[in-house]
C-alpha cells in the first residue's frame, strides 16, 4: 500500500500534541456543587466513569480515519508485459539400441539424455519446444509448444525402439526435424541432435539434410554420446538370457555430426558421461539466449473509502452516544 498525498500525514502529529495540551491545561471541577452524591450512586456505572475517555478516543479515532482518507491509500496490483524473440528448438534424440550403453553412470546413454533433456526444457521459459525421436525411421514425439508440461511428459515416455526399426537414420531425423521448424517465424530455430552411432537407414544423407536446414536459416547442434573406448551395453538373449556387448567407439561418426553443426553455424559436442552431457546443454542454453523486453505496469485503485466511511460512522456514533446514554446534565 502507498499514499498517493503522504503530507496530509503530518497533521496526525496534532493528535498527540493535543493530549499533552489537554493534560496540562484540563480544568478540574464540579459544574454543581451538591451536599451529597449519594444520589447519584447507583448511575455510576462503565458509561458514566468513561463518558469522556470514549468520547474523546471516538473522535481522535475519527480524526486520524480522515487524515488517512485524505492522504489517498492506494494499494497496486502489478502486471508484466513480456516480448521475446523467441527460439525455436528441436530436441533430436536418438532411440536405438545402443543407447542401452551404461557407461552414462548411473543412467544409461538414452535415460542420461532425457533427464538432461527435461532440465533443459525447464529453463526456456520462453521457447517453443518439440520434441522428434529416431532409429531406422523417425517421427515427431512432440510439435512444437509453449506447453512445457506435455514437452516433459512426452520425453519421459520416449524408449529404446519405439521406431520398430533398430538402425540409425539421423538424415532422416534431421529431415523430419527441418520439416517441424521449416514454416517457423521465429528469430532463432534449433535442432539439438543426440545420437551415439553413424548414419547407416534411410534414404536422406546426413549431409544432404543439413544444407537443407542451413537454406532454412536451421542452426543445428550435434552431441556425439559415447565414453571414450566404447561401452557395454545389455542384449536380451533368448537363449542364455541378459548378455553385455561391447559397442567400438569407432561407431560414432564424431566427423559427420561435427560437418553438419559447421555448416549449419552450431556446434559439435563429446558427451562422455552424464555430468558432460548437463555441462553440453548447460553451453547450448548460453549460445541460444532469448532477448526478453518487459514492461513493468502497476495499477494502483484508491483505498479512502475503507478510512473515510469508518470515521463517519465514529461521528455518527460519537453524537449518538453524547446524546444518549453518555448524556451530560449540567
Amino acid at each position: 500500500m502507498r499514499f498517493a498525498n503522504p503530507y496530509y500525514l503530518t497533521f496526525l502529529v496534532f493528535i498527540p500534541v493535543y493530549l499533552l495540551l489537554r493534560k496540562y491545561f484540563r480544568r478540574e471541577g464540579a459544574a454543581l456543587v451538591y451536599s451529597s452524591l449519594g444520589i447519584l450512586g447507583r448511575s455510576a456505572d462503565f458509561w458514566t466513569k468513561n463518558r469522556d475517555i470514549i468520547l474523546l478516543w471516538s473522535r481522535l479515532a475519527a480524526v486520524a480515519l480522515i487524515v488517512l482518507a485524505l492522504s489517498r491509500p492506494q494499494a497496486g496490483t502489478f502486471s508484466e508485459e513480456v516480448s521475446t524473440e523467441g527460439v525455436d528448438i528441436i530436441l533430436c534424440l536418438d532411440t536405438s539400441s545402443s543407447m542401452q550403453a551404461e557407461d552414462f553412470k548411473p543412467r544409461n546413454r538414452l535415460d542420461a539424455a532425457k533427464e538432461t533433456a527435461k532440465k533443459f526444457v525447464q529453463g526456456r521459459k520462453h521457447d517453443r519446444i518439440g520434441v522428434v525421436v529416431f532409429a531406422g525411421l523417425s517421427f515427431t514425439q512432440c510439435p512444437l509448444t509453449l506447453d512445457h508440461g506435455a514437452v516433459l511428459d512426452l520425453i519421459s515416455k520416449v524408449e529404446i525402439g519405439m521406431t520398430s526399426i533398430d538402425m540409425t537414420a539421423i538424415g532422416s531425423a534431421i529431415a523430419t526435424s527441418v520439416n517441424r521448424l521449416r514454416t517457423s517465424e521465429a528469430k532463432s530455430k534449433v535442432i539439438i541432435l543426440l545420437s551415439d552411432g553413424r548414419n547407416n537407414y534411410g534414404e536422406i544423407d546426413p549431409l544432404t539434410a543439413a544444407k537443407t536446414a542451413q537454406a532454412l536459416g536451421i542452426k543445428i547442434y550435434t552431441i556425439g554420446a559415447g565414453a571414450p573406448g566404447g561401452a557395454m551395453y545389455p542384449v536380451d538373449d533368448p537363449a542364455f538370457g541378459r548378455r553385455y556387448v561391447k559397442i567400438p567407439e569407432q561407431e560414432l561418426d564424431e566427423v559427420s555430426l561435427r560437418k553438419m553443426a559447421d555448416m549449419t553455424g552450431g556446434t559439435y559436442f563429446r558427451a562422455a558421461s552424464t555430468g558432460g552431457l548437463e555441462e553440453i546443454f548447460r553451453r547450448i542454453d548460453r549460445l541460444e539466449k532469448v532477448k526478453l523486453k518487459v514492461k513493468e505496469y502497476t495499477e494502483y485503485r484508491d483505498l479512502y473509502l475503507f478510512f473515510l466511511l469508518p470515521a463517519f460512522a465514529l461521528l455518527l456514533l460519537e453524537q449518538a452516544l453524547a446524546g444518549t446514554v453518555l448524556l451530560k446534565i449540567p
